[in-house]
This record gives C-alpha cells, structure tokens and sequence, in this order.
C-alpha cells in the first residue's frame, strides 16, 4: 500500500484525484491510503515523513506549493512529489525542490495514469520492489536495492546481492527492461547488468561493483561511462 497526501484547497479537485486513485486501484491492483489537505499549514504542521507521493497544488492560501514544498524539502528529502497546476510555466520551479514530475489541471485519468505508474516504479526500485528468482524448492524474492549486479552463465542468471547469490533461469534483456525503466541500472557489457548505486570505481575498462571487477566491454564503454557520471554526479 502507498500513502498518498494530496494537497489542494479545492474540494472538487481533491474529488477528482481520489476518484482517479479508485479508477487505478480498480484497473492495476494497487492499493492507496489518502489523506487530504486543504491548506498547507494543515499539510506541513506536524509533518511526520509516512507518505510516498504528495500531490501539490501550486495556488494554495496563504503559502504556494513552491514555498510549501521547500519547507517540505527540510524534513523530508525523499518523498515524490508531483505538482497539479493551472499554468505549466510555473511547474519548472519543480526543479528547486527536487519535483518528480507535475500535471496541469484539468488533469485528464490517462495522464495522472501514466505519471501515477511513474512515480510507483521509481519507489518500487528505490528499495521496495521485489524480484522473484525461482529455485528448485520455490522462489526467492530480492529486493531491488540489494541487487549489486547480475551476470549470465552458462545460459543462467546469477544474482550478486548484499545477501549472497542466486542462480535462476532467464533473460538478461527481460530484465533489463524490467529494472532499467526506472533508471539506476546498466550494462557494461552483454553480460552483465548492474546496480549502478553500488559502483565504487572505474578504471580503463573495469568497473568495480560490490568489491568484484567486471569487465566492460568496449561498444558499451562510453554509453555506461555517461549513465554512471549521471548517476554519481560526474565522480568517474
């Protein structure tokens, strides 16, 4: 379950955000837990950092979203917020305090959709979402943050992880897909794919992940070198 906060003072688009939370639950499964503000003092007074998305009207009473989402920065650096706006000019001021996205009012259900779906993969791969690798006597579920890398061998997968590793039947590509849409993850080369949060150096064409030296290939080189950088902050 996700615990949403939807901040906005007008009652009819609150209605309309929860009614759109229902439509997705009904259509995907998920399941949400909404509380909504009609002001920011209400919003920020006693603020424990419980939510995983707050939804922010930018034309709030008293204080706008941008003024309230920087004194949200200052007790919560990780929670995902996303702006509901009138004018998406005013949406690039996201960018000061760590915005995920925003949606211009009306909002339409495909585009609260879509960027909903967004937001829950980014949460999912920060930590939460689960990977099940099937073994001869069930599965095993990893999570996403401690997957240091996988490696194919022998037609395998194998999974690196701070707890140890785990064999599998499966695709390196089907992975990939799975892990790399949320950013955070990429290949060094065809055979391996990895947790780029766990990168501690790159030297020539090594990279060394969770203490082991991978090699990287040199058609993958430059593009890994660039998705690390941006990850690192130009470390390497």
């Amino acid at each position: 379950m996700f615990n949403i906060a939807i901040v906005e003072d007008e009652k009819k688009a609150q209605d309309l955000l929860a009614d759109y939370f229902g439509r997705y639950t009904a259509e995907k499964g998920e399941q949400f837990r909404i509380v909504c503000f009609d002001n920011p003092i209400n919003f920020l007074t006693g603020y424990k950092s419980n939510f995983d998305i707050v939804f922010m009207d930018i034309e709030l009473p008293g204080m706008d979203g941008i003024e309230t989402s920087r004194k949200l920065r200052e007790m919560d650096r990780v929670v995902t917020l996303v702006f509901v706006t009138n004018m998406s000019q005013f949406a690039v001021k996201g960018y000061e305090v760590d915005a995920f996205d925003y949606m211009v009012k009306p909002v339409s259900y495909y585009d609260f959709a879509l960027k909903l779906e967004r937001a829950i993969r980014r949460i999912n791969l920060d930590g939460t979402v689960k990977i099940n690798v099937p073994q001869k006597d069930g599965v095993i579920c990893i999570k996403a943050s401690d997957l240091m890398y996988v490696e194919t061998v022998n037609h395998k997968l194998v999974f690196h992880t701070v707890n140890g590793n785990f064999t599998a039947t499966g695709k390196l590509k089907s992975l990939e897909q799975e892990l790399c849409e949320g950013g955070g993850y990429a290949r060094c080369n065809s055979c391996y794919l990895v947790n780029l949060r766990y990168v501690t150096g790159m030297k020539g064409y090594t990279v060394t992940v969770g203490g082991d030296e991978l090699l990287v290939s040199h058609p993958k080189r430059k593009e890994f070198r660039r998705m690390l950088n941006d990850y690192l902050g130009e470390k390497f």
